[in-house]
């Protein structure tokens, strides 16, 4: 399918763009099936989708069609009864008419304004007539055009969000930093002992501690990974303190962030902890500790 995508897929996710009405999408059986699916991935990522059952449309069901909306017939023969019934209004009503068939010289095919081939070379069943890789183009096809208009559209997380508010996902991406977090903040001075330290991270449960110097200021970060390459580098854990081992730089991000600006910071630098803060200025105080699990916990909670 991936050689399939050229001049012809482009000018229709411009045709679905630019066009002021919604995407009407028909189609029967397991084409059928496959068209809700299409319908519901456009509606969800910011174009107004609807699908249409063809045989239903030839009852009735034709009347959400309107002028200014764009239809996207799909039929892998081209040649179903129901879809071109459907095709003869959809030409009365001016609404252009896009394809997907697997057959390109089909009379579907031939009445349409754009073509999207998706003809395989046989189904993968082992007689050959149950549709399965038929439909399985199709839908890469319908989901290359989700994908292309969410570029268009500059779709971002926020956005699906929007259209996502009850599900896990919508309402980790809807949440600030501040609602997940937690305000136990480890933290151990520079002066700290190794084993003092062992101490605090094994009991604040984060895998981290902050260090700060006398007047207060946090200067670095313990990690699980400074302790265990601290045990690789040092032998005398007696004399060891907080400041010979720890990291100086670490990464922060502001409470009214939402969940997944976090996520992207964590997955970019491959860390689980992030800590808090109020605004992201010099020598701001830390407010709290964001760990992937705060993350995944809350969501799940939900």
């Amino acid at each position: 399918m991936a050689d399939r995508i050229g001049d012809e897929v482009n000018q229709v996710v411009e045709l679905i763009y630019t066009h002021t009405g919604k995407v009407v999408i028909t189609g029967i059986g397991k084409t059928g099936i496959i068209g809700k699916k299409i319908a519901a991935s456009l509606a969800s990522t910011g174009t107004q989708a609807i699908f249409i059952n063809a045989a239903e449309a030839l009852h009735g069901d034709l009347g959400i069609v309107s002028r200014g909306d764009v239809v996207i017939a799909i039929s892998n023969s081209g040649e179903s009864e129901e879809i071109l019934n459907v095709v003869q209004t959809i030409k009365k009503l001016a609404c252009p008419l896009v394809a997907i068939t697997g057959d390109v010289n089909s009379s579907l095919a031939k009445q349409a304004d754009y073509v999207l081939d998706v003809g395989v070379q046989r189904e993968a069943c082992k007689i050959g007539l149950a549709p399965t890789t038929s439909t399985t183009a199709a839908l890469v096809m319908g989901d290359a055009l989700t994908v292309c208009l969410m570029e268009k559209r500059n779709f971002q997380p926020e956005n699906f969000a929007l259209y996502h508010p009850g599900g896990a996902l919508g309402r980790r991406m809807l949440t600030q930093v501040r609602d997940c977090m937690t305000d136990i903040v480890p933290m151990v001075s520079e002066s700290t002992s190794f084993k003092d330290v062992i101490a605090e991270v094994s009991l604040k449960r984060l895998g981290i501690t902050m260090v700060c110097n006398k007047a207060g200021k946090v200067t670095g970060i313990i990690t699980d990974g400074d302790i265990r390459r601290a045990t690789q580098k040092y032998t005398d854990f007696q004399n060891l303190r907080a400041a010979d081992f720890m990291s100086h730089s670490f990464k922060r991000i502001e409470a009214s962030l939402m969940v997944n600006d976090a996520l992207e910071i964590m997955d970019r630098y491959k860390i689980t902890t992030l800590a808090v803060v109020e605004k992201e200025v010099d020598d701001a105080p830390i407010i709290g500790i964001l760990h992937i699990h705060h993350v995944y916990g809350f969501a799940k909670h939900y």
